[in-house]
């Protein structure tokens, strides 16, 4: 898709204790790149892998691209608050140099008590610790979530379509290395001056190998 790119990406905590299991995290990010063959298509699906994608810029002329993103996450002990938002800007004289935007925001709460740990090297939180398995006579880990998210790709000449969505979901850590994902989601598609909702039923079971 890029020629080249290059990132950097900044994070500050003012407030951790590990103690306490309460940690606030504050992030920003830059990413500049050079499109392949100076054109860039920028496309989605409705997060879900087998659905077509909703929303689609179709290929235009672009020879750099500026992406700022902003990150804020809350942990306290099995609660946890987080949004992360995104402006993507190309640089392209036959589409006006369209502008996209894109952000979520996430609550989520673990109900048999296990808090995420966070990472101070890489900074960011990790997966949800399991206390006593499944396959060793315990509950595993049980997690409610719920997010909402949001992308335009409308900006300049280019009408790629806006899109949003809200996810209730329950996870179900059957150990350390086993996820059972339960998802509802509604969404509503802004495009070709037509709106329209779609309702997701979704499950997935995750099998991490380290």
């Amino acid at each position: 898709t890029y020629k080249w790119q290059t990132v950097i990406r900044l994070g500050w905590l003012p407030m951790y204790s590990p103690e306490k299991n309460e940690v606030l995290h504050v992030g920003i990010n830059y990413r500049y790149g050079e499109p392949e063959d100076d054109k860039i298509k920028v496309r989605s699906r409705p997060e879900a892998n087998p659905a077509p994608r909703f929303i689609d810029t179709g290929d235009f002329s672009s020879n750099q691209s500026n992406h700022f993103g902003t990150e804020i996450y809350y942990n306290s002990g099995s609660w946890m608050f987080g949004s992360e938002m995104y402006w993507h800007r190309f640089n392209s004289s036959t589409a006006n140099d369209p502008m996209f935007f894109g952000g979520e925001v996430v609550a989520s709460y673990i109900i048999t008590g296990e808090s995420r740990p966070y990472h101070t090297a890489i900074g960011i939180l990790g997966f949800v610790p399991v206390k006593k398995s499944v396959f060793k006579g315990g509950p595993g880990a049980w997690e409610v979530l719920f997010r909402a998210s949001t992308l335009d790709l409308d900006g300049g000449t280019i009408q790629g379509g806006k899109f949003w969505r809200i996810t209730p979901m329950v996870n179900w850590y059957l150990s350390k290395d086993i996820r059972l994902e339960l998802a509802y989601g509604y969404g509503v598609l802004d495009r070709f001056n037509l709106k329209g909702a779609t309702q997701f039923f979704q499950t997935r079971i995750q099998f991490t190998l380290l």
